[in-house]
């Protein structure tokens, strides 16, 4: 099946670029912080263009569970340990910032935008107290809730109203409208700010790289700062109606949200290339829980995690001054996506904005996470096997139950063929025999 609710919805077609181009900003990736980015920009009067390998919102972002909510799990208390107060509050206050510009293009939108509370729960009283008191701290209204309305005993959780749910391709269907945009126009290469496309070259005099992981990897190394996490969904019919947004703080809990008379459940999450529950713990626990519930769809998505559980946004390396990024948002692709537009758009239309400091790809990396990827590069560069990953040359993993080979070193995913699924590779699967 592996087909999102949202890949219903028709998005316009654009045109393949077939001839050499200049530009302003060169965006690379038609996914929904690409996509937004050159929404902003076109709102500024910027010569821009985007261009997306395949079709526009096909992605990761077709993927998504279309939560808009500033209470990313627990991640508070790991921010304020981490990066310290004043990081925690300007990072709630820009995803903040983004869950309202959101309300405000959604007024004029028909996406099935609905205000619902966030509930983030779990088992450790200690772990629910501290992030209450992170919460507090940054001055982000919560509250302590009990009794849910979920199949799951002994849990509690912390609650913040006002968040919101969408059908994120009925949004993006009106934002791209009347983008310039190329779609099957696949980069190459870049040769400083020119993109080496199939068919064209395209100079520009900025770049913005928007492809979910970063391909370029003499910039960056963003292969340290980032790995890829998979995670799973069902949608329930005959499942019953929840009154909010519910997800586990524990990355291998579950997530729980409706969309009309569905209850979407999701998780199941591993690291890309390792094992986990997948389809197999969703179904069980849906059999168990809502014995009289239908599937009628199933999908994956993958997400890029960070180092200290904030994306990186902005330049994308401190020596390539006219090229920036936006990665790594830690399970929280919507806001992360309306966060980098509006920080990006910033930067280059010369504004101000407050939360450069706070999303800089520079900021230090070291960080717990980085020996964990250090560790998984090297043992999985050494491991001899004839399935090898084009991005950096890591051995490949069989995936059983997706039926495919993946990466744990960055999460690249090929088909059983060798085609190419998911970034950061560029090519199919080397095969050294």
């Amino acid at each position: 099946m592996n087909k999102s609710l949202w890949e219903d919805v028709s998005i316009k077609s654009f045109p393949t670029l077939d001839k050499d181009i200049s530009t302003d900003v060169l965006i690379i990736g038609g996914g929904i912080a690409g996509i937004l980015t050159a929404y902003f920009l076109q709102k500024e009067g910027i010569d821009y263009l985007l261009v997306e390998k395949g079709r526009i919102c096909r992605g990761v972002t077709a993927k998504t569970t279309a939560k808009i909510t500033y209470q990313h799990g627990f991640n508070y208390q790991k921010i304020l340990s981490l990066c310290g107060e004043e990081c925690a509050r300007g990072y709630y206050l820009a995803n903040k910032k983004a869950l309202e510009k959101y309300k405000e293009l959604c007024r004029e939108i028909d996406c099935d935008f609905e205000k619902k509370s966030n509930f983030v729960y779990s088992f450790s009283p200690s772990l629910l107290e501290k992030e209450f008191k992170a919460l507090n701290r940054i001055g982000c209204k919560a509250e302590y809730a009990t009794d849910l309305p979920l199949p799951i005993k002994d849990i509690s959780a912390i609650k913040v109203t006002n968040q919101a749910q969408f059908h994120p391709l009925k949004f993006l269907s009106q934002i791209s409208r009347g983008l310039n945009i190329y779609e099957h126009t696949k980069v190459l290469e870049m040769v400083g700010n020119t993109a080496v496309c199939e068919k064209a070259k395209i100079k520009a005099k900025r770049v913005v790289v928007a492809t979910h992981f970063p391909f370029i990897n003499k910039h960056g190394k963003y292969f340290l700062k980032l790995y890829q996490h998979r995670s799973y969904v069902l949608a329930l019919k005959n499942a019953g109606q929840l009154d909010g947004m519910f997800v586990d703080e524990n990355d291998k809990g579950f997530s729980f949200r409706n969309y009309g008379d569905l209850l979407l459940l999701g998780g199941g999450g591993h690291r890309t290339g390792k094992q986990g529950g997948s389809y197999n713990e969703l179904r069980k626990f849906a059999r168990i829980h809502y014995p009289n519930a239908m599937e009628v769809a199933a999908w994956a998505t993958q997400d890029c995690i960070s180092l200290d559980k904030m994306a990186y946004i902005g330049k994308y390396s401190s020596s390539t001054a006219e090229m920036y990024v936006a990665s790594g948002f830690n399970k929280w692709g919507m806001t992360g996506a309306m966060c980098s537009a509006m920080l990006l758009s910033d930067m280059l239309t010369a504004k101000e904005n407050e939360f450069l400091q706070v999303f800089s790809p520079q900021r230090s990396i070291l960080k717990p996470q980085l020996a964990v990827n250090g560790f998984e590069a090297v043992f999985n560069l050494v491991t001899p096997t004839t399935k090898r990953c084009p991005h950096l040359g890591c051995a490949l993993k069989w995936n059983r139950q997706e039926r495919s080979w993946d990466c744990p070193c960055h999460g690249s995913r090929f088909s059983d063929s060798g085609e190419l699924l998911n970034g950061p590779a560029t090519d199919g699967i080397v095969d050294n025999k």
